[in-house]
């Protein structure tokens, strides 16, 4: 009898330390905003990684805002859009790091994406990088659009 409370009070603290720990990095995966963004990510780096610039346009506000740390801001889609085009295509792949990905619900406005991606060079399979980043997802008119990012913490990355 003691045993089975003893095995019962362990399995529910450690149910409600994984609850918390789940809690505390955003939504669920299984949560439908979650998923969402997750699949938003894949499409704006899936044009990024293939040069499909039409398709990364259309997920880029207007207005954006591009922080970068090792090259400062840059505000608007096209600016963002034709850096991508001259400096990225066919120069560096872009990769989110498995399991690095939270979301987070901003009411009334859209989403916030925190995670970490990694950049490979295809020329040259030893320059790895990695940085964290910050996304801001605006949801307006039945559609997604990227309005802020930050990518930051750039470093080498061990292969």
């Amino acid at each position: 009898m003691k045993i089975s409370l003893v095995v019962s009070l362990t399995a529910l603290i450690a149910a409600s330390s994984f609850a918390y720990a789940q809690t505390t990095q955003g939504l669920p995966v299984s949560d439908p905003l979650y998923k969402t963004v997750a699949d938003l990510d894949t499409s704006l780096f899936d044009a990024y990684n293939n040069c499909q610039i039409d398709k990364l346009s259309s997920l880029v506000a207007e207005d954006l805002e591009f922080y970068h740390d090792k090259t400062g801001l840059a505000v608007g889609r096209k600016l963002f859009v034709d850096a991508i085009k001259n400096n990225i295509c066919g120069k560096v792949h872009r990769e989110l790091v498995p399991g690095s990905l939270e979301v987070y619900p901003i009411e009334g406005y859209g989403a916030v994406e925190i995670g970490v991606h990694r950049f490979t060079h295809p020329n040259d399979p030893h320059n790895l990088g990695e940085a964290k980043f910050v996304t801001l997802w605006q949801h307006k008119d039945g559609s997604w659009k990227m309005t802020r990012a930050i990518s930051f913490d750039h470093h080498a990355a061990n292969p």
